[in-house]
């Protein structure tokens, strides 16, 4: 299988609403390592590393969202694959 790293910025009602948390159970529950943090423009922003078609998996998801999310859009950009996450944080 080959890995990947994706930087993805999320847009929309995504602060104030368990994003962070919520993507950080997902990401451990697929295997996947990196980080997120709320930027100050009010969206969020998240560093995603594993197998392919898990991390496919979270980006996916992001696509939603919690519960009380709205997300307006996603953006997500290619990386090289680093391998430097032992597993996943939630950045303040």
């Amino acid at each position: 299988m080959s890995k990947q790293r994706v930087r993805i910025f999320v847009t929309g009602k995504v602060q104030g609403v368990f994003f962070r948390q919520a993507l950080k159970v997902m990401s451990k529950k697929n295997n996947v390592f990196g980080w997120v943090r709320n930027l100050k423009d009010g969206r969020v922003e998240a560093v995603l590393e594993g197998e392919d078609v898990d991390v496919s998996h979270v980006v996916e998801w992001c696509h939603a969202g919690p519960a009380n999310a709205r997300v307006e859009d996603i953006d997500i950009k290619n990386e090289k694959f680093s391998g430097e996450f032992k597993k996943f944080e939630v950045l303040y």
